[in-house]
């Protein structure tokens, strides 16, 4: 049984567990580096990012108390951070009521093996141990497992602990891992703003997933017998604002102690699930039962049927009992019928966790575990943050992650935000792909083509949804709802069978050449008209330098919207992209090269500036440049939308221009350095110099 597995892990592997940390170096460099300080100094550390002060408790509202900041020593005579030999969950929420940190907390405990995790036992508050006043703790942040150093101070009122502490323990681990958690988010204030879903999956590393147990109460227990096979940590909880109105269900009225149904399950409280059973009766009857757990310990007791002491157990034979280990339960957990279960409780809160990571966990390694696939990546204004569907012309800039599945099978989708401070309204959109695959994933494709998936959108830091999907190829979006707007994510796609998940971006390249030759009668005859003017200003060579080119532009080009491509570090541009005798200057022929290229890429802007004339929104750069004859990838267009973009979020001719000289100047380098088009090359530090002041 899982609970008896966890009892088994030994202190050894406990202190152990955290050196085999994915992701994570095996010298803690920051801890390392204030504990040496700290014992040359002899002095107890102060930590200078997440100071003792009221500003660190509240943000936005006037703190209630006068905060004192005291360490564990100035509180209680022999602190302890763990006590390993702790059976009873003492931990209460205290002043901030953030009671879904300490149902958190509870489930953490109850999985030993993640638990040490995150809070490695290795630390004490014994001088002989090495003790300076710093703690260190490791939580799922933006991403990757981040260890989090604090000192020890914690606030306090009247000498007393104000927020979440252990009642009679002398326990300070949940006091200084809620410190880390509050440094991460800013403050303590910003934990009322949390959720158990939020909290669990930083402490676990998994995604996160909220099933409603009233919605179909028969596919739930399929879903349910499913998920307890996997490496998923499966607890439910009764929500408070939907329980039931019977007298059965009716809240506790006691107001000293958390508010609970009469059947003795506490509201809010995460309870595990480690098993679905049918037990026979000596009546042949069969009654399907789960075992749970709750975090809380003997300190809540359930007094529904076929709890401990439950009369119903009367009717059901010596062996069954001890096939379902009746006489051994741990503490806290208990068997209910499912009928009741699902009466009772109102939603399944679940982690799943790859296969990596839930080999830390004695409960989970006879589970089957979940394939998994990441990306991390950003939305960047003018780049990659086009927005959600709703934006049918930026849409398509998101990302775009192309979705593989060998066969049929229900996946998990989950959209992590790194926004914390100011989070963003972000969701998903998928669509399947035919057999062609990625030939057309263009602007066009996503408005002819209807989408399969479509998340919710919410200001949430997680958005997950369940799918079934058949067979085949997918293109997924993670987007914001608005566009233009910035935050790094974190993508995952959990599924029981094999997938893959790839980014999908263009090769840079060109198609024709952006500069446009003047060939022809026509453009002969029209351009005529600058050759006098042309004379005027070169030299006996009959050529212009980036000079004489700024003042023939000036007298040569319409108006003030053309005009903007004609400022002299422009010229400059126009003399290294289009000299093709290497003078440093331009002769007539390239000067018409000039101005038949320069109507051919205002008509390329002019189409991507419908609302404004003369003004190009970044997010448009890419489309505009490849009507040009430019096929860019992402991290080539987020260093142009850098160099160019205004502070409006456009970018106007001159720029536009710009950009493609730079691009007409590095791709031609390129091609002269690759004749064999290996798609590489090799430069010698002087040859490097030169190539890149030319770009």
């Amino acid at each position: 049984m899982g609970s008896c597995i966890e009892d088994e892990l030994c202190m050894t592997q406990r202190r152990s567990i955290h050196c085999l940390l994915v992701g994570l170096p095996a010298k803690m460099t920051e801890y390392s580096r204030v504990v040496k300080q700290c014992s040359e100094r002899r002095e107890l550390w102060q930590d200078p990012d997440f100071p003792a002060t009221q500003s660190s408790v509240f943000y936005h509202q006037t703190p209630p108390f006068t905060f004192s900041w005291r360490r564990p020593k100035e509180l209680v005579q022999h602190p302890v951070f763990i006590r390993e030999e702790a059976t009873q969950f003492d931990i209460v929420h205290g002043k901030l009521g953030d009671r879904w940190f300490v149902s958190c907390l509870g489930c953490l405990h109850l999985t030993k093996g993640l638990f040490y995790r995150v809070v490695p036992a290795d630390q004490d508050f014994h001088q002989d141990s090495g003790y300076c006043g710093v703690f260190r703790f490791r939580v799922w942040w933006c991403g990757e497992w981040r260890e989090v150093v604090v000192d020890d101070r914690l606030p306090t009122v009247n000498g007393k602990l104000v927020f979440v502490h252990c009642q009679s323990s002398q326990q300070f681990w949940p006091a200084l891992l809620e410190k880390a958690y509050a440094k991460l988010h800013g403050s303590y204030e910003a934990l009322k703003y949390g959720t158990s879903l939020d909290g669990l999956s930083d402490f676990t590393g998994g995604i996160a997933e909220s099933v409603s147990l009233r919605s179909d109460p028969t596919s739930c227990g399929r879903l349910l017998a499913k998920l307890l096979d996997l490496t998923s940590i499966v607890t439910s909880v009764v929500t408070p604002h939907v329980t039931s109105s019977k007298s059965s269900q009716s809240p506790s009225s006691s107001s000293s102690s958390p508010e609970k149904l009469a059947s003795g399950i506490v509201l809010g409280v995460n309870y595990r699930i480690y098993c679905i059973e049918k037990v026979e009766c000596y009546s042949g009857e069969q009654v399907t039962l789960v075992r749970l757990r709750t975090p809380l310990g003997t300190s809540v007791e359930y007094l529904g049927a076929w709890g401990r002491e439950g009369p119903e157990w009367e009717s059901v034979q010596p062996r069954e009992k001890e096939r379902l280990n009746l006489k051994y339960l741990a503490d806290g957990e208990f068997w209910m019928a499912y009928s009741d279960f699902v009466r009772t409780f109102t939603q399944l809160e679940v982690i799943h966790l790859d296969g990596e990571t839930s080999r830390d966990e004695p409960s989970l390694r006879h589970k089957t575990p979940w394939t998994s696939r990441v990306y991390q990546g950003a939305w960047q204004r003018g780049v990659t943050a086009g927005g959600c569907r709703n934006n049918t012309d930026t849409f398509h800039i998101n990302p775009q992650l192309h979705l593989v599945l060998s066969e049929m099978e229900e996946v998990v989708i989950s959209l992590n935000q790194h926004s914390i401070m100011e989070p963003k309204v972000v969701g998903f959109t998928a669509y399947p792909l035919s057999k062609n695959g990625l030939d057309s994933i263009s602007k066009a494709f996503f408005k002819k083509h209807k989408s399969l998936v479509n998340s919710q959108y919410t200001n949430s830091r997680q958005v997950s949804e369940r799918v079934q999907l058949e067979q085949g190829g997918y293109i997924l979006l993670p987007t914001t709802f608005e566009p233009a707007q910035e935050s790094a994510f974190t993508l995952r796609v959990y599924s029981s069978k094999p997938l893959k998940l790839k980014l999908v971006d263009s090769v840079p390249g060109v198609s024709g050449g952006a500069v446009v030759r003047a060939r022809g009668s026509m453009e002969g005859k029209s351009l005529g008209q600058y050759q006098a003017v042309f004379l005027q200003v070169a030299d006996e060579h009959r050529s212009v330098n980036a000079f004489q080119l700024h003042e023939l532009l000036e007298a040569c080009l319409p108006n003030d919207y053309i005009k903007s491509c004609a400022s002299l570090d422009i010229c400059r541009q126009v003399i290294l992209a289009l000299d093709n005798s290497s003078t440093g200057r331009l002769k007539f022929s390239e000067f018409k090269d000039l101005m038949v290229s320069l109507k051919f890429w205002q008509n390329a802007f002019k189409t991507h500036t419908k609302e404004r004339t003369g003004i190009l929104k970044a997010e448009r750069l890419r489309d505009a440049l490849e009507d040009v004859g430019f096929q860019l990838n992402t991290e080539v267009v987020s260093t142009l939308v850098l160099r160019y973009m205004r502070k409006d979020g456009t970018l106007r001719f001159g720029d536009f221009v710009s950009a493609i000289l730079h691009l007409t100047v590095a791709f031609d380098i390129f091609e002269k350095k690759d004749p064999l088009q290996n798609g590489s090359v090799k430069f010698s530090m002087s040859e490097w110099l030169s190539c890149a002041l030319k770009c």
